[in-house]
């Protein structure tokens, strides 16, 4: 199997944790080789987190720079500042609705411009797609859904050894009852947007 590092960025109560454990249980039911891990996380909301889920037999779940095959950016700025860590060819699927961290909140940065942050994307992935997480989420009953919204827009990328059933299935099997059916359509929005 060819080896995979996956590098997740967002801001605390997005569900960046969540969506990381669920995608590397979802791995390690299709009998692959996962490695998983937090980078650095403020678990409170508003604080960033980073956390990585390596595929194919990786010892460590560190990520330096210019070494990640895809970025999963689960607020824009955060996808931006995790850009360092993709590799050359690397891929990006990112959610274009901002949820300010604490220093743009606070006044002391500024948020910068969708179509910056788009184009900074572009410049320097092979591929990449982008998808209005939150509203997808809500439409699929509630905002935290858009974690997995972008779970399901990667695993429909191609760029895994498994598809959305694969995902669909660890939902099924590991997230409560009461949450099964919402988290199952933010996956079909979430292929649905990545194929229109």
């Amino acid at each position: 199997m060819e080896r995979i590092r996956i590098y997740m960025t967002g801001v605390g109560g997005q569900g960046t944790l969540t969506a990381t454990t669920l995608l590397a249980r979802t791995a390690l039911d299709q009998g692959l080789d996962v490695v998983s891990g937090e980078i650095h996380g403020m678990a409170q909301r508003g604080g960033v987190v980073e956390s990585t889920v390596l595929l194919g037999g990786w010892k460590s779940p560190k990520i330096s720079h210019g070494e990640a095959d895809i970025v999963l950016g689960f607020e824009p700025l955060e996808t931006l500042r995790g850009l360092p860590y993709l590799a050359k060819g690397g891929s990006v699927i990112s959610n274009t609705e901002p949820l300010p961290p604490v220093g743009v909140s606070c006044g002391r940065d500024t948020y910068p411009a969708m179509e910056h942050i788009t184009e900074r994307v572009k410049g320097c992935s092979a591929k990449c797609w982008f998808l209005p997480c939150r509203t997808l989420g809500l439409e699929a009953g509630s905002v935290q859904a858009g974690n997995i919204v972008l779970l399901g827009a990667l695993c429909a990328s191609g760029l895994l050894p498994f598809g959305p059933e694969a995902l669909e299935s660890a939902i099924r099997k590991y997230l409560k009852p009461s949450l099964v059916e919402m988290n199952l359509k933010a996956v079909e929005l979430g292929v649905a947007k990545l194929a229109g």
